[in-house]
């Protein structure tokens, strides 16, 4: 009653705050407003960031083919044909706005089908040897890398799938000179050489052991095409094991949370990488979103089963195996290659390479 009395006599709200809690108010409000702000320049950023990502890479026009085709697969699951092209100039001939393809000038040096299943918490990349002695649509029968000169991507994709019967998505194109920058923007990635070899070439010798590769040193290490113990089939090792000493590396907590080697890595990336015009940037963000539990340990290197090697028309060639690819060709298909991989196994050793 008396405080009340005071209250009304000194003209005070008792319900006022005391000045204490004012000041403690504005800084609580200060603090949020500042956090505000921090988290709108944030989200500011990573959209500038991602057009910049998206505006890098090259779209091509018609890189998937009409007509035809085998029938879509799983649903949720996706496959898509990565290819490394082999310019026959010094320029270079994906992303960056570089020309993709020209008649008769490249033929795509590396040829991998990427299968990402549904659940996305794996991968399987499987190569196929661009030697491969295969049948071209309208083109009769050929190595299979002599489809990309012919015809560029589309006709590239036909190929492989009139190959397999297993209907390609999407179309990735990457010049090996992206391989120099991304190394180099992730501060090099190791790799493990089984027994000394000597590169003719380019007069490169490669110690057994392990070697941590710089930019200029991947593109060494993964286009040695003589002198390998194993030729083309070595030589595809190669790269796959640098792939998966690339992606070990990128999936790092180290490069995951270091803000500037990231960007420096996803800028490498988007401008050294061409893909069909289908693959939109909502595209894009969705795949690297639903990758995102994704583990190197996770990411499965195979071969096509092959014969072995013969001569066709005074060249030397790879013949394939139907019997023993048409269980994954199948798997590819049906999304099943986690029940492949247990059942035939054919996965590649690339803890150590020659």
């Amino acid at each position: 009653m008396e405080e009340s009395l005071a209250s009304d006599v000194l003209g005070l709200d008792p319900e006022t705050p005391k000045p204490k809690r004012r000041i403690w108010l504005r800084v609580v409000l200060s603090i949020g407003a500042f956090v505000l702000v921090v988290v709108v320049a944030m989200a500011a950023l990573i959209w500038q960031r991602e057009v910049s990502y998206n505006s890098n890479i090259h779209r091509i026009h018609d890189a998937l083919p009409t007509g035809n085709r085998p029938a879509e697969g799983a649903k949720g699951a996706e496959n898509w044909l990565l290819v490394g092209s082999d310019s026959r100039s010094d320029s270079g001939t994906t992303g960056d706005g570089s020309a993709v393809w020209q008649l008769g000038d490249q033929r795509s040096d590396t040829i991998m089908l990427v299968h990402l299943p549904e659940n996305r918490k794996s991968a399987y990349i499987m190569s196929i040897p661009r030697d491969s002695w295969v049948d071209i649509p309208d083109h009769g029968t050929a190595k299979i890398n002599a489809a990309f000169s012919y015809g560029g991507p589309a006709l590239l994709v036909s190929t492989v799938e009139q190959l397999t019967s297993v209907r390609i998505d999407h179309y990735a194109a990457i010049d090996f000179e992206g391989f120099k920058s991304m190394t180099d923007a992730l501060g090099g990635v190791e790799v493990q050489v089984a027994k000394t070899v000597y590169d003719p070439m380019r007069h490169v010798t490669w110690t057994a052991g392990p070697h941590r590769l710089n930019g200029d040193q991947a593109l060494l290490y993964v286009r040695q095409r003589y002198n390998l113990p194993g030729g083309d089939f070595d030589r595809i090792r190669r790269q796959q094991a640098f792939l998966k000493a690339l992606g070990t590396k990128a999936l790092r907590g180290s490069t995951l949370t270091n803000p500037f080697k990231l960007d420096g890595f996803l800028t490498a990336f988007t401008k050294s990488i061409s893909v069909d015009d289908g693959v939109s940037a909502g595209k894009l963000r969705s795949l690297a979103l639903g990758m995102t539990g994704l583990r190197p340990g996770n990411i499965a290197f195979m071969t096509l089963p092959v014969k072995g090697t013969a001569t066709r028309a005074k060249q030397s060639v790879v013949l394939l195996d139907p019997a023993k690819a048409q269980p994954l060709y199948q798997a590819l298909a049906q999304d099943e290659m986690g029940q492949y991989v247990q059942r035939y196994g054919g996965l590649n050793s690339l803890d150590t390479v020659s």
